[in-house]
């Protein structure tokens, strides 16, 4: 475990160390280009605090081995990147349903498919909200430096133990890779949050917003089953009522506490003209580009987002309702900006600034030039 003070890290070596601050002692997955890092260092570091990692034969079975230790007790997570989020989609729905807190480190790089295994994208942010069946509410947090690859999984995992629900990392090849000052407070000032456990014989699928949950082999008898069921979690696949109390359910236990969960950097806000709405490496570029604005006499506010899900509505409508005009930009042909119109409405008009393809940043002058092209 990392000793306080100021550690020079990979991204991805940074997300391993927070994981064992925050109390993973379980990882299972599959190696995958580019957040084998993650994995390796993991494999490391589990069995040195009595943890287990495990090299599974694909990423199903990693994130169904992930669910069944969190069931045993254990705060559990896995590591991917495109191909495997994928295959992982029908467990993370099973997650969802049975309420399993674990974390999901999605490293994005340019797809459909093998794509290119080595380069950067933002392709998959749709998937970490949309990505498996049924209807659900995802938590979905977006690093844009090593530090965050740190306090952020460190936060995942908080959320998820809180809520008791999968929650994805979703970081990107350029995060993953880049070497940065850590700053590691002490370990006394890191909030660890962890599950409640049931006081006597309380429903583990109800009786409140976000029921206590027991472990198997401790005693406590639960039925624990992706089907539709009851508050004992019995199975029930016919009553209208059962299911539409438990999915309401579901969904009103992260859509009543957005304002717990959502996080972002909102600045120059007040006197602003042209709005930037950004996220992950891209706002990385976004930030310097504000600045050489500025210092041209444009102003430009900036909401930069590190939690993509629940979508944080209130600051980028906040930014609307002072910008005529807001820019997004991502390493994809579009994604995150249809939320952002549909947040603001007609506030604003919204337009996209993208790239995809050979790993590229948008760069700040690339964002700087589409700032002065519409201030003329």
């Amino acid at each position: 475990m990392l000793k306080p003070g100021a550690h020079f890290l990979q991204g991805n070596e940074a997300v391993a160390e927070a994981a064992i601050i925050a109390g993973c002692r379980f990882c299972a997955g599959y190696p995958i280009t580019p957040a084998s890092e993650i994995l390796e260092r993991l494999a490391e570091l589990l069995p040195q605090v009595g943890g287990v990692f495990i090299q599974m034969e694909d990423e199903i079975a990693a994130l169904m081995a992930v669910v069944g230790a969190s069931w045993a007790g254990a705060k559990a997570m896995t590591a991917t990147s495109g191909p495997g989020f994928s295959l992982m989609q029908e467990g993370i729905g099973y997650a969802f349903m049975t309420e399993t807190p674990c974390v999901i480190v999605n490293v994005q790089r340019l797809g459909p498919a093998t794509g290119q295994a080595t380069k950067a994208g933002q392709g998959d942010v749709m998937q970490a909200r949309w990505g498996t069946h049924g209807d659900y509410e995802a938590i979905v947090l977006s690093p844009n430096s090593a530090q965050e690859m740190f306090d952020l999984t460190i936060k995942a995992f908080n959320l998820s133990e809180r809520y008791r629900t999968p929650v994805v990392i979703l970081a990107d090849e350029i995060v993953a890779h880049m070497r940065e000052l850590v700053n590691v407070p002490p370990l006394d000032r890191i909030e660890i949050v962890n599950r409640e456990k049931p006081a006597g014989d309380e429903p583990a699928f109800g009786g409140r917003l976000v029921p206590p949950m027991p472990s198997v082999g401790s005693g406590y008898n639960v039925t624990v089953t992706g089907s539709t069921h009851d508050e004992r979690g019995i199975r029930d696949t016919t009553s209208y009522e059962v299911h539409r109390r438990l999915v309401r359910r579901l969904i009103d236990k992260i859509r009543r506490n957005v304002d717990n969960i959502v996080d972002v950097d909102a600045y120059g806000l007040e006197d602003c003209e042209i709005g930037l709405v950004s996220y992950g490496c891209t706002s990385r570029s976004a930030y310097e580009a504000v600045g050489l604005a500025r210092l041209e006499g444009i102003a430009v506010g900036h909401v930069r987002l590190r939690t993509l899900w629940p979508f944080p509505d209130k600051p980028v409508r906040a930014l609307a309702e002072r910008a005529k005009t807001v820019f997004v930009p991502e390493m994809n042909l579009g994604q995150i900006v249809y939320e952002v119109r549909r947040a603001v409405g007609g506030l604003a008009n919204v337009l996209s600034i993208n790239k995809v393809g050979g790993g590229e940043m948008i760069t700040p002058e690339e964002i700087l030039i589409k700032l002065k092209e519409l201030k003329g």
